[in-house]
Order: structure tokens, then C-alpha cells, then sequence
């Protein structure tokens, strides 16, 4: 019977001392005293009772806020994957200009005589089985006719001219001529951009005059280099315009091989747009507004004014309509035409070329934000052929896979390298 009335003595004794800390306001110490009232096995007051739910409620908060705080950081991060800029990686930049030979003779102009041959020969020697695959079904008569057609129709690009592409065969003879070089030329553009951490990791990309999807294949490429460096995973939303719908066609049988069949495959949303750039309306409901992270010219400048103004003034209402008030042009021009558009000459010259640059930009209402000029050699006027040829055989990476098949279709004389001779710009609209 004493102990029992020690114990009620005890715990209206913790008790009264329970209700003079909270008076006093220190909650620490009434909260320490309820633990011992609650190990006790003595009943609750109401005021207990109601401090020990507030103390639970503001557990649970804390809990809940550390939750969500952890969920938010995750949200954060998963946003910067998907939608904002990639940081530019140091050691994949240096690996970059280490396998390119990377050597900037002033503010804009570099030299390249590398490669990355890991990923720039598997496209070489898969393109090759692809081209004949393909002429492997026409019989050789009909072949040498087709092949004769298309290559007249693609070399009047060697006289400033621009081919009609209307030939079955005219896609063939592009893929063994020009699209490595291309691909070659437009990675080293999109590495730029990365360099610049102008690169999004879900990119939205309109290709103008897209023949079968060069800028896209570049991008792979640079993005199947960057690999090796843990780059997060890329999305792609990739629109083709382009008139010629065969090119469209033989482009994606040839990303369905060899970019698909990679085992990290490309994350890419692939549409195409079948329409001439001459007479074709921005406004069509085939290509979304304001939707386009960059619009990309590669290598579709016309030599005819006509055609050129043409151009030129769909152009400028493509970006208008379709690229995002933050988004980029990319151009991507041969020297000489460029400088033939002004009735110019090559020139070392800086200041004059910056004019020029800076003009053909203005014409497509466009602000400057840099240029390259992407060359072979060291020099920016061209070497004389016999020269460059010498140059080229000692100093630039071959084709070695597509050279036998130029000799053995095209009677190509010499083993074909990797050159430049382009300028990349970068542009934004006029404000």
C-alpha cells in the first residue's frame, strides 16, 4: 500500500514539473520528463496527452520535409539530365583535340588532320556493305547507266552548281562522295557546341535541305565518342526537310543499321518532312512553333540569286516561326561559296572575313554568336592541287573503306582523306 502511494506521489510530482517547464517554455526538459512518466506506466493527463501528439505531428514534418527535400534534390537532378544544358567534360574536350590534331591558328580559325577512328571506321566500313547491298540488286548494265546519271547530276557541285538529285541512284553516289566528309565536318561542329555547354541533353533539332540526315549522323557519332566519358542519356527529337524524299528514305535505312544496332543506341524521335525549302510555308502544321532548340543549314546555300533570295527568305521565317526565343542556328557553309556569294576571294584577312560573315548572317536576320572556319591545312587560301594532294597523302586521314569502292564504281584515281574547308556559324535571331 506505501508503494503505491509513493508511485502516486512520484508521478504527480513528474507531473507538476511537467506543467511548470512547458510554463516555463523549455520544452526539452518537459519532454525529458515525459519519457519518464511514460516509462512509469503512469496514465496521461490531457496536457501530456497533447504535448505528446504535437511532439509526433513535428517529427512526422521534420520527416516529411527531409522527404521531400530528398525527393526535390532528386527531381533536380533527373531536370538537369533531361532539359537543361551539359556541362562540358574537360578530359572528353582534350580527347577530342588530341585525336583531331585540334590546332587554332587565331580566334577562328582551326586545323584539323585526326580522326576518331573508333567510331568514324565502323560507319565507313558498315556504309560500304550498305552500297553494295544496294547495287547488288540492279544488274551491272543498268548499274554503270545509273551510276553515270547520278554522279553528272552530283558533280556540278565541283563547278558551283547546284544538282537537280533527281537520280535513283544520286543518294549512292552522295553517300561514297560527300556524306563522310560531312558527318566528319558537322561532329566537329556539335562538339563545339558542347564545348561552348550550349548542348542540351533533350534536344530538339529542324535540319534544312537534310539529304539523309548528315547532322543527325554527326551527332550520333560525337555522342558515341562521349560515351566513353559517361555523358548523360541524350533525346533527340529530330525533323528532316527535304525535297528529295529518296535521300530521306536511303538515310534512314542506313541509321536503322548502324546507329540502332549500336548497343547503346541513340535516343532518337525521327520525322521527316517531304517539302521543297523554295516553296515551302513555315506556318504548315508539319513542323511545331517555337519548338526547336536548333535549325540547322548544312551545305544547302544556292550559287543562283534567284534561288538564293528564295532561300534565304524562307529562311528567315523558318527561324522565326520555329525556333525557340532561346534556341540557336547552326550554318554550316563551303568557303569558297561563301565567299563567291560576295564575289570575293579567300583571304587571310580577318577583319575582312568577320565582314563577310557577318553580312551573310544579317541577310538571314540573324545575330552572330561565333564562327570557325574549319580547315585541312594551316592556310585559308586552298593549296594548288598537286600540293594539297601531296598534303593530303602524308598528313590527313583515308577513307580507306569507301576508296576502293569510288575506284571501283566512280573511276576515282586516288584514295580519298577526311578534308575541310568550312565554315561553321553560330547564330541567334536578330533582337
Amino acid at each position: 500500500m506505501a508503494l503505491v502511494m509513493s508511485n502516486i506521489i512520484i508521478n504527480w510530482v513528474r507531473s507538476q514539473q511537467f506543467k511548470f517547464a512547458l510554463m516555463q517554455g523549455d520544452t526539452k526538459l518537459a519532454g525529458k520528463i515525459l519519457q519518464e512518466i511514460q516509462k512509469s506506466g503512469a496514465k496521461l493527463s490531457w496536457l501530456e496527452k497533447l504535448f505528446r501528439d504535437k511532439r509526433q505531428f513535428e517529427s512526422y514534418t521534420q520527416q516529411y520535409k527531409k522527404e521531400t527535400a530528398n525527393l526535390n534534390a532528386k527531381l533536380s537532378e533527373v531536370l538537369q539530365q533531361d532539359f537543361f544544358l551539359l556541362k562540358p567534360d574537360i578530359k572528353l574536350i582534350e580527347f577530342i583535340y588530341e585525336k583531331f590534331n585540334l590546332i587554332e591558328h587565331d580566334e577562328n580559325k582551326l586545323q584539323c588532320t585526326g580522326i576518331d577512328r573508333d567510331v568514324f571506321d565502323d560507319l565507313e566500313a558498315e556504309l560500304v556493305e550498305f552500297i553494295q547491298e544496294e547495287f547488288s540488286r540492279i544488274p551491272n548494265e543498268k548499274l554503270v547507266i545509273k551510276l553515270e546519271d547520278a554522279l553528272e547530276d552530283i558533280n556540278a557541285l565541283k563547278v558551283g552548281k547546284d544538282p537537280d538529285y533527281r537520280f535513283s541512284l544520286t543518294p549512292h553516289v552522295y553517300f561514297m562522295k560527300f556524306f563522310l566528309e560531312n558527318v566528319y565536318c558537322v561532329y566537329l561542329a556539335w562538339f563545339f557546341i558542347y564545348q561552348a555547354g550550349l548542348l542540351p541533353s533533350k534536344v530538339n533539332i529542324l535540319d534544312i535541305a537534310a539529304g539523309p540526315g548528315t547532322v543527325a549522323y554527326s551527332l550520333a557519332l560525337f555522342l558515341e565518342t562521349a560515351n566513353f566519358f559517361h555523358l548523360p542519356q541524350i533525346h533527340i527529337s529530330y525533323f528532316s526537310l527535304e525535297k528529295q524524299d529518296a535521300f530521306q528514305y536511303r538515310g534512314l535505312q542506313f541509321w536503322r543499321r548502324h546507329i540502332e544496332s549500336r548497343q547503346t543506341p541513340i535516343n532518337t524521335f525521327y520525322r521527316f518532312v517531304t517539302e521543297d525549302i523554295l516553296a515551302y510555308d513555315p506556318s504548315d502544321k508539319n513542323i511545331p512553333k517555337n519548338f526547336f532548340d536548333f535549325v540547322i543549314v548544312s551545305h544547302c546555300f544556292f550559287t543562283d540569286s534567284v534561288n538564293r533570295s528564295k532561300a534565304h527568305n524562307n529562311y528567315k521565317k523558318i527561324f522565326n516561326f520555329c525556333l525557340k526565343h532561346d534556341g540557336y542556328v547552326l550554318l554550316v557553309i563551303q568557303d569558297k561559296k561563301l565567299f563567291r556569294i560576295y564575289d570575293g576571294y579567300l583571304t587571310e584577312d580577318i577583319e575582312q572575313e568577320k565582314k563577310v560573315v557577318k553580312k551573310f548572317i544579317s541577310e538571314l536576320g540573324l545575330e552572330l554568336v561565333w564562327y570557325k572556319y574549319l580547315t585541312s591545312t594551316e592556310f585559308r587560301k586552298p593549296l594548288g592541287g598537286a600540293e594539297f594532294a601531296k598534303f593530303a597523302k602524308e598528313e590527313l586521314p583515308t577513307q580507306k573503306c569507301i576508296s576502293p569502292l569510288l575506284q571501283k564504281y566512280l573511276a576515282q584515281k586516288h584514295q580519298s582523306s577526311y578534308t575541310l574547308d568550312d565554315y561553321v556559324i553560330l547564330a541567334k535571331k536578330s533582337s
